[in-house]
């Protein structure tokens, strides 16, 4: 199974809903409701100290906003970059989200989120 195979209506209803986890969960700082559709990889790279850490130190990481808007998808090998621009409640201006998706054990998982 290979996600760039799949239209991206059917990537977004992934996508969508995992992002909008990821800003909520990061205004809330809760690490294990954050990282639930983390791929194992993505696990690993991601632990509950050095989050915890960013989450502390990282004004950018709360008062995200709910409200975002999509950019496009990226396709590439077995994965794919959704693109969103994402705002902040209390800082100006716009940031460069990026949500890189692809299936784990027949399920889609995330393999990457990061916030420009």
């Amino acid at each position: 199974m290979n996600i760039i195979e799949n239209t991206d209506e059917e990537i977004l209803a992934h996508a969508n809903p995992m992002w909008a986890d990821l800003v909520k969960y990061s205004n809330e700082q809760n690490y294990g409701a954050f990282t639930r559709h983390f791929a194992a990889a993505m696990l690993m790279g991601a632990n509950e100290i050095e989050m915890g850490k960013q989450f502390a130190r990282s004004e950018l990481t709360k008062n995200l906003s709910e409200n975002y808007e999509y950019l496009g998808i990226i396709r590439r090998g077995e994965y794919v970059t959704v693109l969103y621009k994402q705002h902040h409640k209390k800082k100006e201006g716009e940031w460069l989200g990026r949500l890189v998706l692809g299936y784990e054990k027949d399920k889609v998982k995330i393999f990457g989120a990061t916030l420009f």
